[in-house]
Parts: structure tokens; sequence; C-alpha cells
């Protein structure tokens, strides 16, 4: 009987784990893409902050969503940890704690979109400094960077560790494993890189950082929501249910 619990629970969690990589994704790519790229202007912070203030409540709504990402970055890795742990307890673990870090400096970024907004807006006690100054330094919070290059670090390590254990446990097809472990090992390798030389993105641009590594994971999502694992590893997800008891 714990046996069958233990497998309905990895069966939940696999479709958890690949619904929730489609709507983290979709929603981080639509928010930057279709609000933050609308209102910030590059190299711009009187610009930015004309779009941000005649656009709050949009730009209001785009710091709801990223913390609605983040709640499903907490909903992912518990999945995966399920999915994982009993090819390596330990190693899923610590793949978890990675994507808990990222979590957190995701955070740390809308943190300072509010940091940022408080700024820009009509507050009594910024009014002793020039609006010019606070613009530039609201836009030095709006960057971020850094930050998401600091974060990317530890989701492509986490990904990297993931994707050893999946070609371990042969839950998904080999190749796919393979190409997940590849290009996740190589956005850790950009990534530190380019922290340790900026102009490492004249050489490798920095699209090419995460995109096969974002490439690998939408196609596992889509696995996992629509086909689920295979049976073969530790734990047999697909045996009729008298086989199970």
């Amino acid at each position: 009987m714990e046996n069958q619990t233990s497998i309905l629970s990895n069966q939940k969690a696999v479709k958890i784990a690949g619904l929730v990589y489609l709507l983290t994704t979709g929603i981080i790519i639509a928010v930057n893409f279709g609000i933050n790229a609308r209102l910030m202007v590059v190299d711009n912070a009187a610009e930015t902050a004309k779009n941000i203030l005649a656009n709050e409540t949009l730009f209001r709504f785009s710091i709801v969503a990223h913390l609605i990402y983040c709640t499903g970055i907490m909903i992912l890795l518990s999945s995966l940890y399920i999915i994982l742990r009993p090819v390596n307890h330990a190693v899923a673990l610590f793949a978890t704690l990675l994507r808990f870090v990222y979590a957190l400096v995701w955070i740390f970024i809308v943190l300072n979109f509010f940091t940022s907004l408080r700024l820009i807006s009509s507050n009594d006690y910024l009014q002793v400094f020039e609006t010019d100054r606070l613009q530039a330094l609201a836009k030095v919070f709006l960057s971020g960077t850094d930050a998401y290059y600091v974060g990317l670090l530890f989701w492509s390590l986490a990904s990297t560790v993931c994707s050893w254990l999946w070609f371990r446990s042969n839950y998904i097809p080999g190749l796919m494993a393979a190409f997940g472990l590849i290009s996740s090992a190589w956005c850790v390798a950009c990534t530190i890189a380019f922290i340790i030389y900026p102009d490492f993105a004249n050489t490798v641009n920095l699209w090419w950082f995460d995109s096969p590594m974002v490439v690998f994971e939408i196609g596992l999502s889509f696995l996992l929501l629509f086909k689920g694992i295979r049976p073969a590893g530790s734990a047999q997800l697909n045996l009729p249910n008298q086989e199970k008891s």
C-alpha cells in the first residue's frame, strides 16, 4: 500500500512538473517581452520612468506575474524532487536547493521593481533629490542584469544536475537527457565566463547562453505533461493497479 501511494504521488508530480514548467516559462516570457520590454527604454532613465508612471497598473501587474512565477518555481522544484529522489536522494535535494536559491534571487529582482517604483513616484521625503537622479537610480534597480545572471547560474546548475539524474534514471529518452545535460552545462560555463569577463558577450551572444537549455526544458515539459515518464528506474510508475497492490 505504501509503494502504491508513492507511485501515485510520483504520477501526480510528473503531471504537475510538466504543467508548471510550461506555465512559468510562458508567464516569464509574456511579462518580460510583453510588458517590461515595452516600458523600459534602454539607456533612457527619464523615458522609462515616464512609461512606468503612465502605465503604473500594468507595471504592478508585471510585478504580480513575477511573484506568480516565483511561486511556480517553488512548486516545480518540489515536484522534480519527488520525481528524481528515487534516483539519488542527495543529488535531487542538491538540485532542489539550487532552484530555491534561484527563486530567492528572482524575489530580489521583484523587490527592486518595487524600489524603482517608489523612487519615481511622488513621495515627499524624496523631494530633496533631483528628479533626474531619482530616475537614474530607479533605472539601476530596473536593470536587474546582474541579479538575473546570478540567478541563471543557479538555475543552470540545477538543470545540469537534474539532467544527469534524468539520464541515469532512463525516465526520458537518453538523447533528450544528454542534450539537457550538455545545454545546461553550456549555460553554466557561459554564465561564469560572463560574470568574470563581461566582454564575453561580444564573443557569445547573451541569447545563446540559455536558449538551448530553455528548448530542452520546454520539450521536457511537454513530455512530462502529455506522455509521462518511462517505468524504468527505481519506480515503475505505469504498472496496472492490480500489479501495484
